[in-house]
């Protein structure tokens, strides 16, 4: 099987780690990952904003670094319903403003077989305990494309109820949004703002020492919160904690 990263914009630029985690997680469990230098934006931003054409070249160019492998691997559940989701709808849209079918095409081979990162775990490799040791206490936020657009479901916290020394907490009112949404954070920075402040006291209810998420655009939202509130908390990427060795432990 020959199996790609995509690291995401998000990543590349604020959190490499998170990117070197899953690399050395797949590693241990025996796969041979690529990382395609060529790989850019997957278009979410531009798709999101209004800017549907213009996602358009970049959905093509995703396609053409990544076409060649059996599998695509990503930490962001956001970045991954963009492919799974609306990679579909964009092609249709070009095939009702008759543009032909081209770019459905182009983009079609690409669709089944992106995975966020759980699901290549769980469903692919058929692994829940990946050998993690992370002696901490966890609660964890199952984020909006995870939950709702690629269904990640329990995978997420099957994976970490196998980690070595983690105890894993309840998260009140899990389900709801964090508030981040892309754009939305800047247009709508008040509604944004109280909602990432409903799920930080929630997290910090909790009296976890660490809240996990598998999208760093939404960690990034809340930790901004837990900083700005001085709750003490971190947040941490869910590829970290999977990580973690006894040998080569997080902090």
């Amino acid at each position: 099987m020959r199996v790609a990263l995509f690291l995401t914009c998000v990543n590349d630029t604020l959190y490499p780690d998170t990117g070197r985690a899953v690399v050395r997680l797949l590693a241990r469990l025996g796969v041979d990952v690529g990382f395609p230098a060529a790989q850019s934006c997957c278009g979410q931003a531009h798709y999101n904003t209004g800017y549907r054409h213009e996602a358009e070249p970049l959905a093509r160019h995703f396609a053409d670094v990544f076409g060649g492998y059996d599998a695509i691997v990503t930490p962001s559940g956001s970045c991954g319903a963009m492919v799974r989701e609306l990679y579909p709808r964009m092609g249709e849209r070009a095939r009702a403003e008759g543009r032909g079918d081209a770019l459905a095409r182009t983009l079609a081979p690409v669709v089944p077989k992106t995975y966020e990162l759980t699901e290549f775990l769980v469903d692919v490799l058929g692994v829940t305990d990946v050998g993690a040791w992370y002696p901490h206490t966890v609660t964890y936020h199952p984020t909006c494309h995870g939950l709702r657009s690629l269904g990640l479901g329990d995978r997420p916290r099957r994976l970490l109820a196998a980690v070595k020394g983690l105890e894993l907490v309840e998260l009140p009112g899990a389900e709801e949004c964090c508030g981040f949404g892309g754009t939305f954070a800047l247009k709508n920075a008040e509604v944004s703002a109280a909602m990432g402040a409903d799920k930080v006291r929630n997290a910090e209810s909790t009296g976890a020492e660490v809240l996990c998420a598998a999208d760093n655009s939404c960690l990034m939202h809340i930790g901004g919160t837990m900083s700005r509130l001085r709750t003490g908390m971190r947040p941490v990427h869910l590829a970290e904690i999977l990580a973690s060795t006894e040998e080569e432990p997080a902090l």
